[in-house]
């Protein structure tokens, strides 16, 4: 067969190889200096027909926990899988902040670790609990996670992938002919990119299938121990001893071809061993444990056979070039020409075990024995790219003229064969095993074949096609794809950012649904801004407990997204969920604090964690204050107005003082100057409520006991006594809350500077829908006002002063008769009225003076 190639392994040192923007001729001398001086010794090559570039690349585990207590710990749970496995959602965040994107192959194997040891984790479960559907489940998720992510770490790691062009350019004048079979196919691995990284492809499913098989032939029992066929040797030597004749014809030589050559069987215990002898060697071989097979073989007595698995090496005698007065041995197969046209044939004998064939069909590049034996998509691909290797190494020692003569008898498929890695996959597609055809749809078998193809356009598209399907994703195949797309993103390459997009948002929306808060921003700030700052904040709307809205905040200001643009955009969303208009007051409302009502008092914390956000806090508090008004809300308003600090003003203003600038800007001021118009109207409206309260709480007038006896007179007088004083401290108290009502809905009706809920500056931007509500509020607050103030003071006598009630409104200096309407106006008169008549019935005049004689 062909020479193991070892020489395109580049050097260990990641900083060199990890960094995709490194410059042209920096990549292209560290590789070189790999091929020049990794190469390996014969003792290495029998790990693998052709041993991997990335032969270091091994499941590494990161335990920091006894296995076992953690499984017995899980067993409790009414999910393990899913109680194992959610660690990594955190893990994997961790382990991308942890690596900068000068270190992305380490944050590969961090990937790689942490999956490796969940599905140890999981299987030890799944060993004590017995199958558990979930649990298994999970367990083969992750498994083929991790098996990606290895798969994505060896095609990457050595710029295979990422400086392929650069590569291809300088390796194309590398070819120097040569003498040596092994030389030959040293100088195709370095030029060809193609070879190279489908030779990675079957290393990684041979290191797969050797963590799967473990130490298992060092567990295999046979019937012969040390000799070959050694029941078959016992009952021929009984034979001759006796001189009887077997019931059942038994070969009569022990040679190795023998069965094959006499058309006769071996004993029934050496037929047994023989068969399972040959299923373990090709499980090992599969495995790309070629020396461990020779060692079983060699453990069996069939050093034989152990012999047949040797000749594949390629020939190389350095005696030839070095120059050296001392003989170095040769290497390798001289005739491996006859040795591989002999594999071939006994590949298709169909005499021979199925096993057997396929060992000796892997050997020889024979596809359809292999594949008679493959009955996993893994196996498959394995045998598809094994056999495509094994074609173009044979296609380039023919081109060079170091073909050997045996080799061209090999049958024409295979010397004209055209293998390219789409059309293995194209293949696989039409397999006729079921299973096969079933794996090849599984999601995770779906991104390795892209991925090996190097097709991320089409990744991209599977990826569209699983976020629109009806079917839910596996939330950590949407990890997965997260962070796979993350690194793609990280090296550079071309990606459709769309599709990109929709996988994060998919991933950050199963975040906030598992409610895995310390996570979302990190994530979110993957995407585009201004789809950040929307998502950010829709998440934060789902944020209810006080306690984690400032850390929400924290990781935000750390992922580096625009916390004044989100926390604004929260606010303005709630509290422009509901539809509802400003209202008339006359108009029966609903007047309690909602649930909805609650959202928006409780949204305007947002705004209050940083100082900085102050002049924001008071403009959106103001904005949701002028709804509750309209909506007759004060209870409200009042909530949201006691969220503001009482020093916002102040620190506004300290603000633009500590940037140099004297004057506010009009928003600003514009914003301080509502929210003193809105404290001045609660004010007012409190006071009436206080003033109503009392009112209606007058002192009861004692009724008189009957005047019969000494006692009840006296007692009559005591009531009438504590009465009079009662009802003395009840009317100075409502004098009191009268002048105050009074004082604070005047200080409404007759607001400084051109009036309440009007802006004094102009020159800021037009926000036509802040205008109508302030111009709405003026028309629903000051005439409801005028009229709560009319019905303080006609109730309190005060009619001459409820008749100059209506100088002010119709002076032109304050122009409250505009916010009236002529039905409002027409009441007012009408109430007006009522004082003027009282007053007439006191012998007044009706404007509340005396009667000229």
């Amino acid at each position: 067969m062909s020479l193991v190639y070892e020489s395109v392994k580049p050097d260990p040192d990641p900083t060199e190889l990890s960094t995709p923007k490194s410059s042209p001729a920096l990549v292209t001398k560290s590789v070189r200096h790999g091929m020049k001086s990794e190469m390996l010794d014969d003792n290495d090559w029998t790990n693998s027909v052709y041993t991997s570039p990335v032969s270091g690349l091994e499941n590494t585990s990161f335990f920091t926990e006894d296995i076992t207590n953690l499984s017995s710990a899980l067993l409790k749970e009414d999910d393990p899988g899913e109680a194992a496995a959610a660690s990594l959602f955190p893990e994997f965040l961790a382990s991308f902040l942890k690596h900068s994107s000068s270190a992305v192959f380490e944050l590969l194997e961090d990937y790689q670790g942490g999956s490796c040891q969940t599905v140890d984790v999981l299987q030890s479960v799944v060993l004590r609990a017995g199958q558990n559907s979930k649990t298994a489940g999970v367990r083969w998720l992750l498994q083929q996670e991790s098996n990606t992510w290895r798969l994505i770490t060896s095609l990457y790691r050595y710029l295979d992938r990422v400086q392929l062009a650069l590569e291809d350019d300088i390796m194309t004048d590398m070819i120097v002919p040569s003498e040596s079979e092994k030389v030959v196919v040293e100088q195709l691995f370095q030029r060809d990119a193609v070879i190279r990284q489908s030779q990675l492809v079957v290393d990684w499913l041979e290191c797969i299938a050797k963590d799967q098989i473990g130490d298992f032939s060092d567990n295999i029992e046979y019937y012969a121990k040390n000799v070959c066929w050694e029941n078959t040797l016992h009952a021929l030597k009984m034979r001759r001893k006796s001189g009887a004749a077997f019931t059942v014809p038994l070969v009569t030589e022990l040679d190795p071809d023998a069965p094959l050559r006499q058309q006769r069987p071996l004993a029934d215990l050496d037929r047994e061993d023989d068969a399972r002898l040959l299923k373990n060697l090709f499980t090992l071989i599969r495995a790309g444990m070629t020396e461990e097979a020779q060692r079983l073989c060699k453990r069996c007595g069939q050093a034989w056979r152990a012999a047949t698995l040797e000749g594949w090496k390629l020939y190389h005698d350095s005696n030839m070039t070095s120059g050296s007065l001392e003989l170095q041995p040769v290497e390798g197969n001289p005739q491996r020409g006859v040795w591989k046209a002999c594999c071939w044939r006994m590949a298709e004998e169909e005499q021979l075990n199925r096993y057997e064939r396929a060992i000796y069909a892997s050997l020889s590049g024979n596809l359809k024995p292999v594949l008679a034996v493959c009955e996993s998509w893994e196996d498959c691909v394995w045998a598809h790219f094994r056999v495509m290797v094994d074609s173009l190494v044979e296609k380039d020692l023919m081109s060079s003229g170091m073909a050997h003569q045996e080799v061209e008898t090999l049958p024409r498929e295979y010397l004209e064969a055209n293998w390219t890695m789409e059309k293995v996959f194209e293949e696989l597609q039409a397999s006729d095993s079921k299973r096969v055809l079933e794996e090849t749809k599984e999601h995770y078998h779906i991104i390795q074949k892209f991925v090996i193809l190097g097709d991320l356009d089409g990744l991209l598209e599977e990826f569209s096609d699983w976020l629109t399907s009806s079917k839910p994703l596996p939330s950590h195949l949407l990890r997965f794809m997260s962070h796979l797309l993350l690194f793609f993103r990280s090296l550079g390459l071309a990606l459709k950012e769309e599709v990109c997009v929709d996988v994060l948002k998919a991933y950050v929306s199963f975040l906030i649904r598992d409610e895995q808060t310390d996570l979302v921003a990190s994530y979110v700030g993957q995407l585009p801004a201004e789809l950040a700052t929307a998502q950010y904040a829709a998440f934060l709307e789902t944020v209810t407990q006080a306690e984690l809205r400032p850390r929400c905040l924290q990781l935000a200001t750390e992922a580096g997204l625009d916390i004044a643009t989100i926390t604004k955009l929260v606010v303005e969303t709630v509290r422009e969920r509901d539809d509802a208009e400003f209202t008339h007051h006359n108009q029966t409302l609903e007047t309690g604090t909602t649930k909805e009502d609650q959202r928006k008092i409780d949204v305007i914390d947002w705004l209050l964690f940083d100082p900085a956000h102050r002049a924001e806090a008071l403009k959106q508090s103001n904005a949701i204050m002028r709804k509750f008004l309209a909506l007759q809300k004060h209870n409200a308003a009042k909530a949201v107005f006691s969220k503001v600090p009482e020093d916002s003003m102040k620190e506004i203003c300290c603000q633009w003082a500590g940037i140099g600038q004297t004057t506010l800007p009009a928003e600003d001021e514009n914003a301080i100057r509502e929210h003193l118009c809105i404290r001045a109207y609660l004010e007012a409206h409190e006071a009436f409520t206080d003033w109503f309260s009392h009112s209606s709480s007058a002192p009861q007038k004692p009724t008189p006991a009957p005047e019969a006896k000494f006692t009840e007179r006296v007692a009559n007088e005591m009531r009438e006594k504590e009465y009079q004083t009662s009802l003395s401290a009840w009317s100075c108290r409502l004098d009191a809350l009268t002048e105050d009502v009074k004082e604070r809905i005047y200080n409404v009706l007759l607001f400084v500077d051109g009036g309440w809920m009007v802006d004094n500056r102009q020159d800021s931007e037009q926000d036509s829908e802040r205008s109508h509500q302030m111009g709405a509020l003026r028309s629903l607050c000051l005439p409801r006002l005028s009229f709560l103030l009319l019905s303080v003071l006609q109730n309190s006598s005060r009619h001459q002063e409820a008749l100059r009630l209506a100088d002010i409104i119709s002076s032109d200096q304050h122009r409250l008769y505009q916010v009236f309407s002529k039905e409002e106006l027409r009441r007012f008169l009408q109430k007006l009225r009522e004082s003027s008549l009282a007053l007439l019935d006191r012998g007044l005049d009706p404007l509340g003076y005396e009667l000229q004689p």
